[in-house]
């Protein structure tokens, strides 16, 4: 099955690029702009990556992100996770960023977007990787921000596919930020947001409710709630699930426990996806092997969730039956 996974062709829907830094690379790059880390090597800040919950990630994930500081850095830590992207049979990537972790330390948005723009535009000519770039909202700071945000990614309209809404979800609810992404709507983005990940069932309601949303990320707490599931059903919303940052944030206790098989059953139309990988143990590939040996997932399951990540995609219908299409050639000879 390992072989089969590693073939099949997918797409990646929840990936925030921030979360792909690398220890070597972060090391590379805090030596090339003479920043100082808290840890001495390598070894002692893979061992800082054993948290706990999701706030004490959060904050080792924003320590990383100081070392970001010219273009080119944020080329080198898109360009690293694309290249493993190539590796894995990713033929389509939704990448999300986080420009309030940059400007809020006084990088300029345009140095962040220009370098991850760089990077997806390379991937696509270089690779044969296409790309939707999702900008996130930090939840934990207040709407203003936000709008702020909004305004300072005017000038690069044309490379922003989606506004995403991320960070610390309990306590910031998605109705906190009903009127920025209404503003967004009207300027024609597509809209995500995290939901029922460590918050309620009620969190999916008014991300579907208040912001409209064409797409949940996680989704996970929905299964608590049969009106929502049903709700979720109805509406054949998409969710983005991250079964090994699942397990290392502790929404799940151990991965045999993962509601990913439920889902399935129920009908919910799921994909799979990695999250943070640096972070959280593994890229996409793995997140499947794990999951798959966990749950006993069959060969049509992986078909089925495959399949899912280009249908769940941004990607035009023209675009979508090519790739699933590339599925099709690949079971043939498989």
């Amino acid at each position: 099955m390992i072989k089969f996974i590693t073939g099949i062709p997918k797409a990646e829907l929840h990936l925030h690029i921030e979360g792909t830094f690398e220890p070597e690379l972060m090391f590379k790059i805090a030596k090339r702009n003479g920043i100082e880390l808290d840890f001495n090597n390598i070894e002692e800040l893979k061992k800082a990556y054993n948290f706990s919950n999701l706030q004490e990630f959060l904050n080792i994930y924003y320590a990383g992100c100081n070392v970001l500081i010219n273009e080119v850095d944020f080329f080198d830590l898109t360009w690293a996770y694309l290249t493993k992207a190539k590796e894995q049979n990713i033929l389509h990537t939704e990448v999300m960023f986080d420009p309030q972790t940059h400007t809020d330390r006084g990088i300029l948005f345009e140095t962040v977007i220009n370098g991850i723009h760089n990077a997806l535009a390379d991937a696509e000519n270089k690779l044969g990787i296409s790309s939707k770039l999702i900008m996130s909202f930090l939840r934990h700071l207040p709407e203003k921000k936000a709008f702020e945000t909004l305004e300072q990614a005017a000038p690069f309209k044309e490379w922003i596919d989606v506004v995403g809404l991320d960070s610390s979800e309990v306590g910031n609810p998605p109705s906190k930020f009903a009127r920025v992404f209404q503003k967004a709507r009207e300027e024609g983005y597509l809209i995500v947001a995290h939901a029922g990940e460590e918050g309620p069932p009620e969190y999916v309601t008014e991300a579907l409710e208040f912001l409209q949303v064409d797409r949940i990320d996680h989704g996970n707490r929905s299964l608590e709630d049969m009106d929502v599931v049903n709700d979720l059903i109805e509406r054949k919303m998409a969710l983005t699930v991250c079964p090994l940052s699942n397990l290392k944030l502790k929404v799940v206790e151990d991965l045999t426990k993962h509601p990913l098989r439920e889902m399935l059953d129920k009908g919910l139309f799921v994909t799979i996806n990695s999250d943070d990988p640096a972070y959280f143990g593994g890229y996409l590939n793995e997140n499947f092997f794990e999951i798959q040996k966990a749950l006993n997932l069959s060969k049509e399951d992986i078909i089925q969730l495959a399949g899912n990540s280009f249908k769940a995609s941004f990607l035009n219908e023209i675009e979508k039956s090519k790739m699933l299409q590339e599925i099709t050639d690949y079971i043939n000879l498989h």
